[in-house]
């Protein structure tokens, strides 16, 4: 039966990572970005739970794990806490789809941590130098102020900040969707939290490494992203010489919600590629 929440839990360094697994076949994890969690993931996750058996979890920070104010929520930080979450589902070589803040995330625990993967799929990813729009910078020199905001003023700046990731709008229940870990108490302080601890220092540092992965990649990116431009996209992929690349169009950063079917058709293309491309070498 697909769980319609992330039922199961990992401990780590004090924080509680929830999570949830469904499916049959090859092991594919998801890694959502910020300030996301792996609702945005689970449509695509499910369609391609009947070809694997799909990963959802929530970094420490997000969605539904812990949120404890003592608990840094980094990129550093979560990079480990993945390499170690693989290792504890017993994942050896996974394949891994990763949007936003996931990308780096993906990317330290494969060039730092020691992580492998099967193949990596990195959409509109947070990788290259600069980023951060202007209210985010803005949020990350101010982080405590913004932590006090009256509510309903929190949940103005919130809901026009998430509406920013889409070029298409986004419908009621998704906007809802994206903003309620944000607007209790606890995640109020949490959404202002993760954006302060932000650092362009955590992709700096493995910026000149991305040639040295040697597993398929394939990067996918909205060609109306405001948040990441595309630009991005062009450079990672020269970074990453073996790299294929697949621009959509009337796509924004929330490409999950702004071209669903776009996205779902090239990843279970991709998918179906590297799979079978595993399976063939798993047979010599």
């Amino acid at each position: 039966m697909v769980p319609t929440h992330l039922s199961q839990e990992f401990s780590w360094r004090g924080r509680t990572v929830r999570w949830d697994a469904h499916g049959s076949g090859p092991a594919l994890v998801f890694l959502h970005g910020t300030p996301w969690s792996s609702r945005l993931w689970r449509p695509i996750a499910d369609a391609l739970a009947h070809r694997f058996t799909v990963y959802l979890w929530d970094m420490p920070g997000y969605g539904m794990s812990s949120k404890e104010p003592s608990h840094g929520v980094d990129l550093g930080t979560q990079g480990q806490l993945f390499a170690d979450l693989l290792e504890h589902w017993g994942l050896a070589r996974p394949h891994v789809i990763a949007h936003d803040f996931g990308g780096a995330v993906a990317l330290r625990s494969r060039l730092l941590h020691g992580a492998m993967y099967a193949s990596l799929c990195l959409v509109d990813v947070v990788a290259l130098a600069p980023w951060g729009s202007p209210y985010f910078n803005l949020v990350k020199a101010h982080a405590s102020v913004f932590e006090q905001l009256p509510p309903a003023v929190h949940r103005g700046a919130l809901e026009a900040y998430i509406r920013g990731a889409s070029y298409g709008g986004l419908r009621p229940e998704d906007l809802r969707m994206l903003a309620e870990p944000w607007l209790t108490e606890s995640g109020q302080g949490a959404f202002y939290r993760q954006i302060a601890q932000a650092d362009e220092r955590f992709t700096t540092e493995i910026e000149q490494l991305y040639a040295s992965i040697v597993e398929p990649v394939h990067i996918v990116w909205g060609e109306e992203d405001a948040w990441v431009p595309p630009d991005r996209a062009q450079r990672l992929h020269a970074a990453i010489p073996h790299s294929s690349i697949t621009m959509i169009p009337g796509a924004g950063h929330l490409i999950q919600l702004d071209a669903p079917a776009a996205l779902a058709a090239d990843l279970a293309e991709w998918m179906t590629a590297v799979a079978a491309k595993a399976g063939c070498e798993a047979d010599r």
